[in-house]
């Protein structure tokens, strides 16, 4: 695509922005931003932003540099706003992890919509620009919602089929709808970060706070919001493909384990940051109930089977925690299926709490 290639955003769009508060002087003149968190990405960040471009002036492309000092990302940040001057723009800040970039990425958008893009993932163009024509069009009728969802696909570096995350089963396709018309989600499946699309002002009212230096930050970013999320879509577009294959991924299970205290720490703040009892909504409170359980038996699944004493030790303390911030939700988590899984007791109770919760990987298609 030629850098004059872009089409202009729609008088029609931008009319309908200033009748949902926005005016001439606000900065807030995108449909959409896309924040990409970048460190040392030199290698495959084109690939992002290339997948985003040809969506055109109505999308913001916020490519936040979070401190590379290895390679030329930064210099290819730069590059790209210089081509690309309406639509890319190069954040250069200290490092301070993903979280902290993603959280940059929000005070800085100007887009009424808000998603982020991982540097070493891409999105499926011809998908993604059809969800922002639903979006856009939803903005023009003045009938924004505060999430738009879409299917992502796990890309595997050498799988044959790539599997995709959908929500058909859950959720209504294509129109605009509350909690009280969303449907049972499987065992261990959730809504992640990558089928997300927030409203950027309720993420900047929620009370999302993001730590530094701290993996997993993404879980954070996937349930605080949805406690004030009432207006929902769901568009059944296979849009974001999340690459699995490098050998320092933060997903792959033995680096889970040496950072374990990092998946922690984001737990208890899962457990601070949304009462349940005072979620009004049953079935937001189910969601929200069905997340915290599956992010916590992971947590324990992965202490137990590190096999240490100290971490056996760290799992008590964890369901501890629990108990002391909301002793409703303890209870509720321990006498479900997972929760009894994770409590086994002895060695074999331990052995056998592993292979049942690698079968129920299998039976119930976590994510």
């Amino acid at each position: 695509m030629g850098d004059g290639e872009i089409a202009h955003i729609s008088s029609n769009t931008k009319k309908a922005r200033r009748d949902n508060g926005a005016n001439e002087d606000d900065q807030m003149t995108k449909l959409l931003t896309v924040a990409i968190p970048c460190y040392n990405s030199a290698g495959y960040m084109a690939h992002a932003i290339d997948s985003i471009l040809p969506a055109g002036e109505d999308v913001e492309i916020l490519i936040v540099n979070d401190g590379s000092t290895k390679d030329d990302t930064a210099r290819i940040a730069d590059d790209y706003a210089r081509r690309y001057p309406t639509v890319c723009r190069a954040i250069h800040k200290e490092n301070g992890g993903h979280g902290d970039a993603v959280m940059t990425g929000i005070r800085n958008a100007t887009g009424l919509y808000f998603k982020v893009l991982d540097s070493d993932d891409w999105f499926d163009t011809e998908a993604f620009i059809r969800v922002l024509d639903r979006l856009r069009a939803l903005t023009e009728a003045g009938d924004g919602v505060d999430l738009m969802l879409s299917n992502f696909i796990y890309d595997k570096v050498g799988a044959r089929h790539k599997f995709v995350t959908r929500y058909t089963h859950a959720l209504p396709v294509n129109q605009v709808f509350g909690w009280q018309e969303t449907h049972h989600f499987r065992v261990g499946q959730y809504i992640q970060m990558h089928a997300i699309i927030y409203r950027t002002e309720l993420l900047r009212t929620c009370g999302l706070e993001l730590p530094k230096h701290t993996f997993y930050v993404d879980e954070l970013y996937a349930y605080v919001p949805l406690a004030q999320v009432e207006r929902m879509m769901y568009l059944d577009e296979n849009v974001y493909h999340y690459f699995i294959g490098r050998e320092d991924q933060s997903v792959q299970e033995d680096i889970m384990i040496s950072r374990i205290d990092q998946a922690l720490r984001v737990n208890r703040m899962l457990v601070e940051s949304v009462t349940l009892k005072d979620v009004a909504d049953r079935h937001k409170r189910r969601y929200l109930l069905r997340y915290l359980e599956i992010v916590t038996t992971v947590s324990s699944v992965l202490l137990i089977k590190s096999g240490t004493p100290e971490n056996r030790k760290k799992k008590r303390a964890l369901w501890a925690y629990i108990h002391e911030q909301q002793p409703d939700v303890y209870v509720v988590l321990k006498r479900r299926f997972l929760g009894r899984l994770t409590h086994l007791p002895g060695r074999f109770g331990r052995r056998a709490t592993i292979v049942g919760y690698k079968m129920s990987r299998k039976i119930f298609g976590f994510n």
